[in-house]
């Protein structure tokens, strides 16, 4: 037994040596830990699965997996490995950032005017393939979908370069570019045809090794049907930002997930909603307004969308953007941001008005989720770094996570939602969203104890990914004054 067991820690240490020496120049300057055999000693562990934190814990890391968790009493740790002592510090799983993107609106608010018209000043969009998987990464997100492209290759380039070691970053389920039907605002998009070329597009973007998709507002309910079956075919899952077509329609078609919240999605409450046509103006702004989420009809939605298990994905950092007075500024955010981009983002801060609806809508749209998940529903979250340009990736990622405590969910709720139940949407829940032995070690170290203040959850000092720390500090700080350019 004691020779099987040396000869295991043997082939760990040869196995993690090998992958020492294969970090790349640009991702080496990240590293802060890449010992053969490393023990993370007297943490406090939130595992992800909602159970309670464990306090004075031992995790013992080697062969970019987690070997084994226990009280830090009674673990020995392996002959030659690097022991880290972590008191005061607690380990939650790498984040699975659900709406993320690989680029950045800058100069674009969505806001709600005085008369519930819907305000879009246009749209303005930056690929940032260098800043964004650094923030993602430093912020504690390890995997993330990219929920729609406007750069297609790049975000496919980007995802081959991370896989390959070459640059920091989250694994990453990248999101073909977005199925949209006609009349729409944005240059970027295709305006699908009809359900042939739903289809068509899907298998292409299959065969381009694209493993995700999603719908857009203004197509159609034929093409989305298409769509979502082609999808299946290639057995990948599509979710949806919808208008055109109601969330019980696409319910009906098969889809996946469905984005944002129904308070800012789902059309079906507006009066004279018109079949595969998004309302506009006041009507489509006050579609929920009058609706309560413990009336009859939405209790409906959320059986109907928990029976066909389909998914939502919470993005409330976007839309608490055009609130009044909301979020605070935080100087870490504004010295991401290139000078342009802040000064972009602070005049379309202040063009909120302060008669906004946005608070009532946000506080809905939060009891929504609480109502949705208290029945069973599978909630999802990320930031959507988008809106107005105060939305930034990996920050955002984490006030998700501050703004669901907010909603009502416990802190170890809340890092339950952003972590295992993303994972077992991408059906990886074998390999990560908890921490346990055997799966790989996508872990985030705190300075704090999250459980106890959620607002701790930003004070991360060192992002695991398959077993590789790097310095979440260093990731910040190499991008300082870039988010915008590049």
């Amino acid at each position: 037994m004691m020779r099987s067991t040396l000869l295991t820690g043997c082939i760990a240490v040869l196995a993690a040596a090998q992958l020492q020496a294969q970090i790349a120049r640009d991702v080496a300057p990240f590293v802060s830990v890449n010992a053969p055999v490393v023990v993370l000693n007297h943490a406090t562990v939130i595992d992800g699965t909602g159970a309670a934190p464990k306090e004075d814990q031992a995790v013992v890391i080697a062969d970019g997996k987690i070997q084994s968790i226990g009280p830090a009493a009674s673990v020995q740790a392996p002959a030659g490995a690097q022991v880290l002592d972590r008191s005061g510090y607690s380990l939650i799983p790498g984040l699975v950032g659900m709406h993320d993107h690989l680029y950045y609106t800058d100069s674009y608010s969505v806001q709600l005017g005085d008369q519930g018209e819907v305000g879009e000043p246009g749209l303005f969009v930056a690929e940032i393939p260098y800043t964004a998987p650094r923030l993602y990464l430093a912020a504690g997100v390890t995997t993330m979908r990219t929920t729609g492209s406007l750069e297609p290759y790049t975000d496919l380039k980007v995802k081959k370069r991370i896989d390959e070691g070459q640059m920091p970053g989250p694994a990453t389920d990248a999101s073909a570019p977005y199925l949209e039907g006609p009349h729409t605002r944005f240059s970027q998009m295709h305006e699908l045809t009809g359900p042939d070329d739903a289809r068509r597009l899907v298998d292409y973007w299959a065969s381009e090794g694209m493993t995700s998709f999603k719908a857009y507002m203004n197509i159609t309910r034929d093409g989305l049907g298409a769509a979502i079956e082609q999808a299946h075919a290639h057995k990948m899952k599509l979710t949806g930002h919808l208008c055109s077509v109601t969330w019980p329609e696409a319910i009906a078609f098969g889809i996946d997930d469905l984005e944002h919240g129904p308070v800012f999605s789902d059309t079906e409450f507006v009066a004279d909603k018109k079949p595969d046509l998004c309302p506009q103006g006041a009507g489509r702004a006050n579609g929920w307004s009058t609706i309560a989420v413990d009336s009859p009809e939405v209790r409906e939605l959320i059986r109907n969308l928990v029976s066909h298990h389909v998914s939502v994905t919470s993005t409330l950092p976007v839309f608490e953007a055009s609130v009044p007075l909301r979020p605070k500024l935080q100087s870490r955010v504004m010295q991401a941001m290139s000078a342009e981009s802040a000064q972009s983002y602070l005049r379309a801060r202040a063009r909120i008005s302060a008669t906004s609806p946005m608070a009532s809508l946000i506080k809905k749209e939060m009891d929504f989720e609480f109502a949705f998940v208290k029945a069973g529903g599978l909630l999802l979250a990320g930031p959507d770094p988008t809106g107005n340009g105060g939305v930034l990736p990996g920050f955002g990622d984490q006030r998700e996570v501050e703004l669901l405590v907010e909603a009502g969910f416990t802190p170890v709720e809340t890092i339950h939602i952003a972590t295992e139940n993303g994972a077992a949407y991408l059906g990886r829940l074998d390999s990560i969203g908890t921490i346990a032995a055997g799966k790989q070690a996508d872990m985030v170290l705190i300075k704090g104890d999250p459980s106890k203040n959620i607002e701790e959850i930003e004070k991360v000092e060192t992002v695991f990914k398959a077993g590789i720390g790097y310095d979440s500090g260093k990731l910040i700080e190499s991008v300082r004054g870039q988010v915008g350019i590049r």
